[in-house]
Formats: structure tokens, C-alpha cells, sequence
């Protein structure tokens, strides 16, 4: 349904927060737990492989038959989350700052991924993370190339923070 996609953005959109907060508590916990492990247990080479495994693992899910699966956004912040959690915390700081003024999740998405390695390399990260932070944000840039091509054509659907009330009365669409 909706964009095909299995990610939490999707699921927000088709089926509401209600399934949508967990699906991206879920995809985000996919990227933290083994990239955390990994940078604690081997240091943050380890950390980034783990991350970029877990980000695969997202756009093509083995329990799929390697089909499509999720723009890997949630997963990217988790492992951010894990490897470096400054990078982490500004990356969604920013991805919140850009949906909440402009309320394209796709263009928050874009400007979060993009800002990882500036934010790296300006905190004096390790260079698997600054490298692991471009991968990041090219792989992100590149799984939304609709989202692009309808940003710019004027036809990306913007997120509604707030849902339709319903009419009152039996015209609201909802059996008695």
C-alpha cells in the first residue's frame, strides 16, 4: 500500500501513528543495537560495518527475497544513534526541524543524510565514520530520486500533522 515501501514513513502514511511510531522505534533499534555493540565491543570500524549491514539489510530485507524493502532513513539514524550519537542527535534534530517548518518527510530525509558528514567531520569523528556518513548520505540521496524528481516537479505529497476531523452526523462515513 501507499508507496510500496516497508519503512516507517509508509507505514505512518497508509495505517497512522499508531502502527507507524513503532514500525520507526523498530527501524531505528535496527541500526542502533548492532552498530552500538560493535563500536563498544571493536571500535568504530566495526561500528560502521555493522550500521551500513543493518542499512542493507533495510533496503533489502532477506525475509523478502532481497525485494524492495525501506529508504534506510530510520535505520541511518539508529546506526548514527550507535556509532557516533552526537552525529545521531543533530542528524535528527535536523530531520525534525526540516519536516516540522516544511512537512516533506522525503526533503527532511535528503537534508539529514546529506548533513551527516559536514556534522562528522566538524566534531573530528574517525574517518570510518566520516566515510561511513557519505555512504550514508549518498544511499539516502539516491533511494529518494522520485521523491526528488516530484519535489522538484511540485508533486510530493506533504505529511498533515494534524488529521481530518470527521464530520458529526451519520454523512461521516461510519456505520452505526
Amino acid at each position: 500500500m501507499g508507496s510500496g515501501n516497508i519503512g516507517g514513513t509508509n507505514v505512518w502514511r497508509v495505517y497512522g501513528r499508531w502502527y507507524g511510531l513503532p514500525v520507526v522505534v523498530l527501524d531505528t533499534a535496527k541500526g542502533f543495537a548492532p552498530a552500538l555493540v560493535a563500536t563498544l565491543v571493536h571500535g568504530h570500524l566495526a561500528g560502521v560495518l555493522a550500521g551500513g549491514a543493518a542499512m542493507l539489510g533495510h533496503w533489502r530485507p532477506l525475509f523478502m527475497g532481497f525485494q524492495r524493502g525501506g529508504k534506510i532513513v530510520a535505520t541511518t539514524g539508529g546506526a548514527f544513534l550507535g556509532v557516533a550519537p552526537i552525529v545521531g542527535g543533530i542528524g535528527a534534530g535536523i530531520w525534525i526541524l526540516v519536516f516540522v517548518t516544511l512537512r516533506y518527510a522525503s526533503l527532511a530525509s535528503i537534508v539529514a543524510g546529506l548533513s551527516l558528514p559536514l556534522i562528522a567531520v566538524l566534531l573530528g569523528y574517525p574517518w570510518p565514520v566520516v566515510a561511513f556518513a557519505g555512504a550514508a548520505a549518498a544511499a539516502i540521496v539516491v533511494l529518494h530520486r522520485s521523491n526528488i524528481r516530484r519535489l522538484v516537479a511540485g508533486t510530493e505529497n506533504r505529511a498533515k500533522l494534524r488529521r481530518a476531523t470527521a464530520p458529526a452526523g451519520p454523512t461521516s462515513g461510519r456505520a452505526a
